[in-house]
């Protein structure tokens, strides 16, 4: 006899239960996912010791005949796909037919449904047969003691709480997916969620709380294939966790590498230290230009032009993040109309790099008459510490770190001169061993390579000569600049790499021309400095992420004095 066995099928199903059903939040993924795939416009979910004991998914879509139930809990069964074709451009969230055969094999799984031509419902327990069943139309799904068994997986889940935490969080995921389906969910009969069909807006504030929503900003972006909308932190809003990040393609939740990449890529120089963003956001991509068979849990996928997706998102959120100081809008009753808007304090004319005949205009007409709007951060009154500018506008009063605002602004500026990078020669040129890609990108890649500043060609099928490197970059090891660009432009494309460590170039340079702290500034040039920052991208925050300034409105002074009290 031989060694080599074929496996009974209930083995079979258990080993792919393993890889499907993870815990029970995987499987309240998979049957949710199923309910979206139906149509069902109203989903109710059940829960009983964090899923171990109760999970029922009720919902009041298309349904299953019945002489479909028993092939639905039969493994690579599915209505969804027929053919490899339509696996390439498969847009519905399941595909695959293991889910229900899987859940079933590892629990006590009840099946009823209902579909609007049948008179009445169908239900199957495990492996028995259809039976008649009331039902309304539409498809529930109870599943009764995970691992029950498999008691060798059951002892490695966590606290019923810890459990549950898993399953709420899939609950989120699915209902911002599908903001015009109602949702709801109870655990151990305590009702946790209901979520009436809504805006997308709506739901986000729902489910993530009205601080995110208010604080967030909106994106929406379009080019001839790719669209993402959502919404996304605003840099001082971001926290040390992880939490509140979603990213869906096509309405799946992901984890992806490269979305995480481009992300991080348009926060790096507005974040503070190891802060993390919090966002909800949407992309849609042609199916066919999508890879969505690479995980049995589906949260894993591949991009066909990975390259335009990096920098479309990248494009998108930094656009987002990039507009300069917005006039702030308060409540009406924060205005006080009886007084003048501005009281421009003036002082001998001092102006350092700043154009005289500006201020003449600018200080020529008086100070009330002038349109509010135009100057968002007002008009400076004074100095505080050689630290801080005191601003006065319509609003109230802002305070302004100057030397964080000043270095933001001249951070910009220097990035915004380094279009073309100058190139500095090497007296004698480094040479590294390259692999057969790193010779084919440097040799595909001599126009982008010239304008990062490097001179860079093959000297033999497995040689590489770096002639020049940016004279920014003059300090690097050449020849692992090299390859950390020649890397990221095979990934990405326009290399990032080289961008990160000008920036960071750019940041010390900023750092230190901006001006310091005790330095005393005439008001002319500290009027100079309000009004770069209105016109500066980012100038809420400095290159670390720190905010640099900060509005009080009156009625915030007057709560601290009691006014009205």
């Amino acid at each position: 006899m031989g060694y080599i066995k074929i496996l009974p099928d209930l083995l079979v199903s258990q080993i792919a239960a393993g890889e499907v059903v993870e815990r029970p939040a995987s499987a309240l993924k998979e049957l949710l996912e199923n309910s979206l795939d139906s149509g069902a416009t109203e989903i109710s979910v059940h829960l009983s010791g964090g899923g171990t004991k109760l999970i029922r998914v009720s919902d009041n879509g298309s349904g299953i005949g019945k002489d479909d139930l028993k092939l639905a809990l039969t493994r690579h069964a599915t209505s969804k796909i027929s053919s490899l074709e339509e696996l390439h451009r498969v847009s519905s969230l399941g595909f695959r037919g293991e889910a229900l055969a899987s859940i079933a094999a590892v629990s006590r799984l009840v099946l009823s449904s209902r579909m609007k031509n049948q008179e009445h419902g169908w239900k199957i327990d495990g492996d028995g047969e259809p039976e008649p069943a009331p039902k309304g139309y539409g498809t529930t799904v109870e599943v009764l003691d995970l691992y029950y068994n498999t008691p060798a997986r059951r002892k490695f889940l966590k606290s019923e709480a810890t459990e549950y935490a898993h399953c709420a969080e899939v609950f989120k995921r699915i209902a911002l997916s599908s903001p015009d389906i109602a949702f709801s969910l109870q655990h151990n009969g305590k009702l946790q969620w209901q979520l009436k069909p809504a805006a997308l807006e709506a739901r986000i504030s729902d489910l993530l709380g009205k601080a995110f929503s208010e604080s967030a900003f909106a994106i929406e972006e379009a080019s001839s294939m790719l669209s993402i909308r959502g919404m996304a932190s605003k840099p001082a809003q971001a926290s040390s966790s992880r939490d509140n990040q979603y990213f869906f393609v096509n309405g799946r939740f992901v984890r992806d590498k490269l979305l995480n990449h481009a992300l991080r890529q348009a926060y790096q120089d507005v974040l503070h230290h190891q802060m993390h963003p919090a966002f909800v956001l949407f992309l849609s991509v042609p199916p066919e230009e999508i890879d969505v068979n690479v995980h049995p849990a589906k949260t894993e996928i591949r991009f066909r032009e990975s390259r335009a997706v990096h920098q479309f998102i990248y494009h998108a959120l930094d656009k987002g993040l990039a507009p300069p100081v917005a006039f702030p809008s308060p409540p009406a009753q924060e205005y006080r109309p009886d007084k003048p808007v501005f009281q421009q304090a003036f002082q001998q004319k001092m102006p350092l790099g700043v154009e005289q005949p500006f201020y003449e205009k600018l200080f020529s007409a008086p100070p009330v008459e002038q349109d509010a709007t135009e100057f968002p951060l007002g008009f400076a009154i004074g100095q505080l510490s050689g630290i801080y500018i005191l601003a006065q506008n319509s609003v109230g009063l802002v305070v302004v770190d100057m030397h964080a605002a000043h270095e933001r602004v001249v951070y910009e500026k220097l990035k915004a001169a380094a279009s073309r990078l100058a190139m500095q020669p090497l007296l004698i040129p480094a040479t590294f061993s390259a692999s057969p890609l790193e010779i084919e990108t440097a040799q595909s890649s001599q126009e982008s390579l010239s304008e990062l500043g490097f001179d860079l060609s093959a000297i033999s099928p497995s040689m590489l000569a770096v002639r020049a490197i940016p004279a920014l970059l003059k300090e690097a090891d050449p020849a692992e600049l090299s390859r950390a660009v020649l890397s990221d432009i095979g990934e990405y494309g326009t290399s990032r790499a080289v961008t990160e460590k000008r920036n960071e170039l750019f940041a010390t340079m900023a750092c230190h021309g901006a001006v310091r702290a005790k330095r005393m500034l005439t008001l002319h040039e500290m009027n100079a400095l309000l009004r770069e920052m209105e016109e500066t991208e980012r100038s809420d925050q400095c290159n670390h992420g720190r905010p640099t300034w900060f509005q009080l409105t009156l009625l915030d002074l007057d709560k601290l004095f009691m006014r009205g009290k």
